[in-house]
């Protein structure tokens, strides 16, 4: 992040714009919404700049500002588009302690203007931190089509009630459980659907009857993440990550995920790979018993899907079994997700008309499958935890029957920026995952359906950075 994110109190403070143009018109009618006190300069304004002069708390000076207009300034803005005037303001800014931003002059800015969308009281501003203004600008359309007016209204209905909140329910977990019930419950919903008596009854009846003994009972989520990519996050598991007292998570979530979650929420990192685990299996499950019993929402948040070789009906066994109440939230598997970001299917009418899901690794290292079995021409295999043992998963199916030129892909990192694909047979995919020196998290494929990545012509690409690097056997495929 590279600017901090504040709203600035400027009501009743003096605003300096310089400048006649539209971009000062903007300027002008941000700070005099928020009631400062503006003072704009120029000799010829356009237009624009010209429709706010004579409103309240606007004065205008038809020159350029001199030094001495900066004392007592708060903010101070420059957007005459003459370098100049700009560089002065800047100057003259600092030396009066005002904060300054000159339009399209990175260096003399000492805050960027995000794009807004307002719904009085409600305000939401959105920054590229000026890599990129035109993103804003869409991503701002778009928030302001789904955003309904209303919302503003409700906020300033809900605001009435801050003071008896706070007198009637105690401490702050219960009050922010008391709030989020009231907007997303019944109350807020009578009132964007117009019916302010119903909420405000709604309201009434849960302050007076307190439904404190819910504010204060814990909960278990049991959340799956998806492969990687935020975008394959569902709504429900996107909800519940805001709710969230606590976050357990493991190493399998994809960047940017957690950046989702409820900024203050608290984080542990229950990770867990080959050799090196954070917290076992019992101790992660204690921890969940021990938040919830605190009267904690404990959000579990585990890679894919948590009941696919995910254990999460273990971890649930025994929070079960202390009578906390658990929710489970499905995510998109890893075969699902990484299968379809490769262009590989599952399925196929000419291919395999069945799949199998298998985990390689057991207590005592790799399961002794029946590949035979698994790997036939109508069915895909798709084995999850499996990079360390490739080479040898290939050589146990070779041994025991399976051809060795059965098509084979190993998905890296599927879904995610950094994704990487190395396909080959169960002759050389050994060697070839070896070269590509994969970390990992990784998902293995086997079946014909590999050979369909050539023809469907699915883009991965835009999963892929120019550092990453595609190893793929073609050849007698």
């Amino acid at each position: 992040m590279d600017y901090l994110p504040i709203f600035l109190d400027v009501a009743g403070k003096k605003v300096i714009v310089d400048g006649g143009t539209t971009v000062a018109a903007r300027r002008i009618e941000r700070a005099l919404s928020a009631g400062a006190e503006v003072h704009s300069f120029d000799p010829d304004p356009g237009d624009e700049v010209r429709g706010f002069i004579g409103q309240d708390n606007l004065i205008h000076h038809d020159r350029a500002p001199r030094e001495a207009d900066f004392d007592g300034c708060l903010v101070a803005y420059g957007a005459s588009e003459i370098p100049e005037r700009d560089a002065s303001l800047y100057k003259w800014a600092k030396k009066h302690g005002a904060l300054a931003n000159v339009a399209d002059e990175k260096e003399f800015c000492d805050f960027i203007t995000p794009s807004v969308v307002e719904r009085d009281p409600l305000t939401i501003a959105i920054s590229t931190g000026g890599a990129a203004p035109v993103v804003a600008r869409i991503l701002r359309a778009r928030v302001e089509a789904m955003l309904p007016a209303a919302y503003g209204r409700l906020a300033q209905f809900l605001s009435g009630y801050r003071d008896r909140i706070y007198a009637a329910i105690r401490g702050g977990t219960a009050r922010r459980r008391f709030w989020e019930n009231m907007i997303e419950g019944p109350a807020g919903d009578a009132f964007l659907a117009g019916d302010e008596a119903l909420a405000e009854q709604l309201i009434e009846a849960d302050l007076v009857n307190g439904g404190t003994e819910n504010l204060r009972r814990g909960e278990v989520w049991l959340v799956g993440a998806g492969p990687g990519d935020p975008d394959l996050l569902t709504f429900k598991a996107l909800r519940m990550m805001q709710h969230a007292d606590v976050v357990l998570y493991d190493r399998l979530i994809g960047d940017g995920i957690l950046d989702l979650v409820r900024r203050d929420a608290e984080r542990i990192d229950v990770g867990k790979q080959a050799g090196n685990h954070v917290l076992t299996q019992d101790e992660t499950t204690a921890l969940i018993i021990k938040f919830a019993k605190e009267g904690k929402r404990v959000l579990r948040l585990k890679g894919g899907d948590p009941f696919i070789f995910g254990r999460g009906g273990e971890e649930l066994e025994d929070v079960a079994a202390h009578g906390i109440p658990v929710v489970v939230v499905p995510g998109i598997t890893a075969a699902a997700g990484c299968g379809s970001s490769a262009g590989i299917p599952l399925t196929h009418r000419n291919h395999a008309q069945a799949v199998a899901f298998v985990t390689a690794h057991g207590k005592d290292g790799l399961l002794p499958h029946d590949w035979t079995r698994l790997a036939r021409h109508d069915q895909t295999v798709v084995v999850y935890m499996g990079l360390r043992f490739v080479a040898e998963i290939a050589a146990k199916a070779i041994e025991q029957g399976v051809p060795a030129e059965m098509p084979i892909a190993v998905i890296d990192n599927g879904t995610r920026t950094t994704q990487r694909v190395v396909v080959g047979t169960l002759a050389d995919i050994g060697e070839r995952t070896r070269a590509a020196k994969l970390k990992g998290p990784a998902l293995i494929m086997i079946g014909t359906v590999v050979t369909m990545r050539d023809t469907l012509g699915v883009d991965t690409t835009a999963r892929e950075d120019t550092h990453t690097m595609e190893l793929v056997a073609r050849d007698g495929l």
